[in-house]
């Protein structure tokens, strides 16, 4: 994650494109939800069922509350893009990092998801959905980077990244409401 986070902000400052730039930021969310989760289930061992209780929904509303960020970010930068008509350039190392990113963060996510389901941990959970919004972001970012080496529009980087927005505010929601998403 921090490989993945490093270069796509490198990547998207130097191509200055929303979409890795919000898929690095995912990157370094995920991160702060691993450590999130680490607090919540040593707290568990340390203190038992009762504190991880309330833990729990602490990490759940981190959790929904950096996606909320993350959502204004690319609401912020795509409506600054669309508003200049600057767009992205291609970026080779965008397009190589989502690239190897997109099966890691499936098997992660599946077994984040498995994972919290057996521990019925919402926390868990959340960081899961995360991995299925950087996911859908690599996908995001190489779908936009393609068109982009295909057709040069200006307005290709704007439109993919708000193509993520209702992933992220619906999973964000359910973080800090602490309800279960779907898969």
């Amino acid at each position: 994650m921090l490989v993945e986070a490093v270069v796509s902000i490198g990547s998207g400052v130097a191509a200055r494109s929303t979409t890795l730039l919000a898929a690095g930021i995912d990157s370094l969310i995920e991160l702060a939800s691993a450590a999130l989760l680490i607090w919540r289930l040593t707290l568990e061992l340390q203190r038992g069922e009762a504190s991880a209780e309330d833990a729990e929904r602490k990490a759940s509303r981190v959790g929904g509350a950096l996606l909320f960020a993350l959502a204004a970010y690319v609401v912020i930068a795509a409506a600054w893009s669309l508003w200049t008509r600057e767009g992205q350039e291609f970026s080779w190392p965008g397009l190589m990092v989502s690239l190897v990113s997109l099966p890691i963060m499936w098997v992660l996510l599946r077994r984040k998801l498995r994972l919290a389901d057996a521990l019925g941990s919402r926390a868990l959970r959340t960081d899961a959905i995360e991995s299925i919004a950087c996911l859908w972001l690599s996908l995001v970012v190489v779908i936009g980077l393609l068109a982009q080496l295909g057709f040069g529009a200006w307005w290709v980087d704007a439109a993919t990244s708000l193509a993520i927005l209702w992933l992220l505010i619906k999973e964000g929601r359910d973080g800090w409401k602490g309800e279960e998403g779907n898969d």
